[in-house]
């Protein structure tokens, strides 16, 4: 028998920061809102601008990284199910909402192109999730030796197998999005 497939991929940008909130077993689910748009040409070669928004709930560790790094602005990719929920309103009326689960998210702003964490006019100074290096448990932060952390039978770099004892530095300025 065949598998069905309900799957969702997107980019865009977020509409306003991220809310979380805990229910009451304590697991983390974080909503958002994503404006996704297009742009095509008619027969007439007039061109035309759409732009969907979309509602996204990520849940648990992934609800908690989304409230944690994303702001307003900020370019992403959202992977996920799409979802549909019925509930009555204060009229008595039934409403429904589609939504998309989030399964995966990655974040696609780079640093120049995210939206400043400070209130000032000086947009150099703002500061970054991503510039903020993360912390060390406190075995890590002896300092190195210099043995080799790779087996000799399974190197962990090209350059280890050389003789080179440094890697080349991996540079965010790398990846090309």
């Amino acid at each position: 028998m065949a598998k069905d497939l309900n799957k969702v991929q997107m980019t865009g940008h977020l509409g306003a920061d991220p809310e979380m909130r805990y229910t009451a077993s304590g697991s983390a689910v974080t909503s958002f809102r994503v404006a996704s748009g297009r742009t095509w040409k008619d027969k007439d070669g007039t061109k035309h601008d759409e732009t969907e928004w979309f509602r996204v709930v990520a849940w648990n560790t992934l609800g908690e990284i989304c409230n944690q790094y994303l702001t307003k602005g900020m370019r992403v990719y959202i992977e996920g199910r799409l979802q549909t929920r019925k509930w009555v309103g204060d009229d008595g009326q039934d409403r429904y909402t589609s939504e998309v689960i989030a399964q995966d998210m990655i974040i696609l702003s780079s640093r120049r192109d995210g939206p400043p964490q400070a209130d000032d006019d000086d947009a150099d100074d703002a500061v970054f999730p991503e510039d903020t290096p993360p912390a060390r448990p406190a075995a890590a932060a002896a300092p190195r030796t210099s043995k080799p952390l790779a087996s000799p039978r399974y190197p962990a770099t090209p350059s280890a197998r050389s003789g080179h004892n440094q890697p080349t530095p991996f540079n965010d300025e790398d990846i090309p999005f």
